[in-house]
């Protein structure tokens, strides 16, 4: 079945630079998308948390993904009316949809990793 782009009336194509798909496709196919959607599949958590779970993250990179994956109805950002006010992100059901994907993904990352680190040592000069 084909899937009608509302916003042109087009097919769906993410090989077209013209369709919203690119976007997305680029957009959830970065590192930081891919490890923030996956700690959540764990459940709700505090920005603090994410933070801690995703080594490496800067606070510039976690608030710019999340703020993008909420714009884009995969996280919804609850605010906690706490002093400090609390702050919690969990994935929506069409985040959740991202759930197979995105954790084979990183899986077969995890698998084949000698196998990459090996064929890249052999490319070294």
């Amino acid at each position: 079945m084909e899937t009608i782009v509302e916003s042109s009336g087009l097919p769906a194509d993410a090989f077209s630079a013209k369709c919203p798909t690119r976007q997305i496709l680029d957009h959830i196919a970065g590192k930081w998308t891919v490890l923030i959607v996956d700690a959540l599949l764990e459940g709700t958590m505090r920005y603090t948390d994410l933070r801690r779970r995703i080594d490496g993250v800067s606070q510039k990179m976690l608030t710019q993904t999340l703020r993008s994956l909420e714009a884009d109805g995969f996280v919804t950002r609850t605010v906690h009316p706490t002093i400090p006010p609390r702050v919690e992100y969990d994935l929506t059901p069409l985040g959740r949809s991202l759930a197979e994907p995105i954790t084979a993904l990183r899986q077969w990352t995890e698998t084949h990793i000698n196998e990459i680190e090996q064929a890249r040592n052999r490319a070294r000069p």
